[in-house]
């Protein structure tokens, strides 16, 4: 089996370790920051950079090229060009949260994978994910930015959002869990039918009353979001802004 080091010993590092060594992956090793990682590529098959974006670029020109080690990072909106100068150098952006280190290895299993990468870097990155169980699909370089936006709407900015129902669930004395569930419902639609078919509540119907009368009745801290996401409702639905001209 391939042999492996991780620089970076967070959350998703320690993640990437436990769920390839439960797979059967060489595990040689984890740097952390106090750690020199001149020889890191030396003696492994695949060394992966799960440090924080910014670092990428600094701790790869730090590591002495091994010209049969693919070097990977694991940032979704990073470039190839922060793995200058190793020549076999790819991407491996897994699409799961991961809150620590055991959830994180459970999540990876079965994961969907937004891979790039040099031609020969390819054959060891597609191996990991098949070994993982994992599916992939490629991320050109000039598109990184829009697929990682994506990312952090669907995982950060949905947090952000339940953030916002708790406030409001709070504050009227109602469970956060029922609308936790009614959530968790509305993301089942979505993957059965698509955002447009799943789609229900007054801003998509064109209930203008009910919008107004939700906005009245808010704090006005929270009547922004609540704007934003009605507008992006009606957007999704196909329908004018309320007043809007024909």
């Amino acid at each position: 089996m391939p042999s492996f080091r991780v620089v970076g010993p967070g959350r998703a590092g320690m993640s990437l370790v436990a769920a390839l060594a439960a797979a059967g992956w060489e595990s040689i090793g984890l740097l952390g920051r106090n750690d020199d990682p001149t020889a890191a590529a030396h003696g492994v098959d695949l060394l992966v950079l799960a440090t924080p974006d910014a670092a990428i670029r600094e701790v790869a020109t730090s590591v002495r090229p091994v010209p049969t080690t693919v070097v990977v990072h694991l940032s979704g909106a990073t470039g190839l060009d922060a793995l200058d100068p190793h020549v076999l150098r790819a991407s491996l952006h897994p699409l799961v949260s991961m809150p620590d280190a055991e959830v994180g290895a459970q999540r990876l299993v079965g994961a969907w994978f937004a891979v790039a990468g040099e031609r020969r870097a390819m054959g060891l990155v597609r191996r990991l994910v098949d070994d993982l169980d994992g599916r992939s699909f490629p991320v050109a370089s000039g598109d990184r930015a829009v697929y990682h936006a994506a990312a952090v709407v669907a995982s950060n900015h949905l947090v952000a959002l339940m953030g916002q129902v708790a406030r409001l669930a709070d504050a009227v004395g109602v469970p956060l869990d029922a609308y936790l569930d009614l959530a968790a419902g509305s993301l089942d639609n979505v993957r059965g039918v698509g955002p447009s078919a799943a789609l229900t509540g007054p801003a998509a119907r064109g209930d203008v009353k009910t919008v107004e009368a939700h906005l009245v009745a808010l704090p006005a801290d929270e009547r922004d979001t609540y704007r934003a996401l009605a507008a992006e409702a009606r957007r999704l639905a196909g329908r004018r802004e309320p007043g809007a001209g024909t």
